[in-house]
């Protein structure tokens, strides 16, 4: 994947901004701030460990262009890693299209940082695509990353699957994922959501403090759409999962998840699943 911080000037309606390293500078445009007191809870409860500054970032929406968003992203994440120790900060890494693409992106993030590879959180429930695990350990590996695989407490050949999509979510995903942030001492989660993945992610913000345990989740591709990943993936060489090519379009666990038609990105997931995304985000979903 080539340097996606070179120097290179950006110049739309939405943005007009030049990458020096992963630093963002804005000129006389509308900006979006994030006050450090939105993330200064820790799961270790030591703030010290947080620089507080004040981030300014352009805002952007879902019509700006890709290079745009792109360098919005990277600011985002160029701004946490001023304000958190990076040993604190994972991505959660589902072997998907839009994380990976947070994933790559911190990476070189990091890189022009001269820091070492992120961290990664993934679950495993038991039920999810084989194709998805072995394509995150072969990326993984590939990318030098240290992926810290998360399995949940139960016997999955007993556990009643699917029958109830709460219920199971919270076993299977949920709860792993609060006792893995607490266990690695995780301060910014970074997840791979979009708001136009579903309607009740089109509130979401960048930043979201959650409890139990105490941390933040940065959402960096918010804006992105279902194209600009594609269109990213494409550009930057980004490998995927094998499933995408069979007509796959979201993919989560396999009781859940079906082939995709020509309506909405996440129609193939399950349907019980998407009517509570709402609830399930209140329980510490993403």
């Amino acid at each position: 994947m080539r340097g996606l911080f070179d120097g290179r000037e950006f110049s739309a309606p939405c943005v007009s901004m030049k990458v020096f390293g992963a630093a963002v500078i804005t000129f006389g445009l509308r900006r979006i701030k994030f006050w450090p007191e939105l993330a200064k809870r820790t799961v270790s409860g030591k703030n010290k460990t947080l620089s507080y500054k004040e981030l300014s970032l352009t805002e952007i929406t879902a019509t700006c262009p890709l290079d745009a968003k792109i360098t919005h992203s990277a600011g985002l994440m160029s701004g946490m890693l001023e304000m958190y120790d990076p040993a604190r900060i994972a991505v959660a890494w589902t072997g998907g299209k839009d994380s990976t693409v947070v994933l790559a992106l911190l990476r070189e993030v990091m890189k022009a940082k001269g820091l070492e590879t992120p961290l990664a959180l993934s679950i495993d429930t038991g039920v999810k695509f084989s194709e998805v695990m072995a394509f995150r350990d072969r990326l993984a590996l590939e990318w030098g990353v240290e992926v810290k695989v998360i399995r949940p407490d139960v016997d999955i050949k007993l556990y009643p699957v699917a029958e109830d999509p709460v219920t199971c979510c919270a076993d299977l995903k949920i709860k792993p994922l609060q006792k893995a942030i607490e266990d690695f001492e995780i301060d910014l989660l970074l997840t791979g959501i979009r708001r136009d993945e579903h309607p009740s992610r089109a509130g979401r913000k960048y930043l979201e403090v959650r409890n139990d345990p105490d941390h933040t989740l940065l959402n960096p591709i918010l804006e992105w759409t279902e194209m600009d990943i594609w269109s990213f993936t494409t550009m930057h060489r980004i490998p995927h999962c094998e499933l995408y090519d069979q007509g796959y379009r979201s993919l989560g666990c396999k009781p859940c998840t079906a082939l995709a038609g020509s309506g909405s990105e996440r129609e193939g997931r399950s349907a019980g699943k998407e009517k509570n995304l709402e609830l399930l985000t209140s329980l510490g979903y993403f």
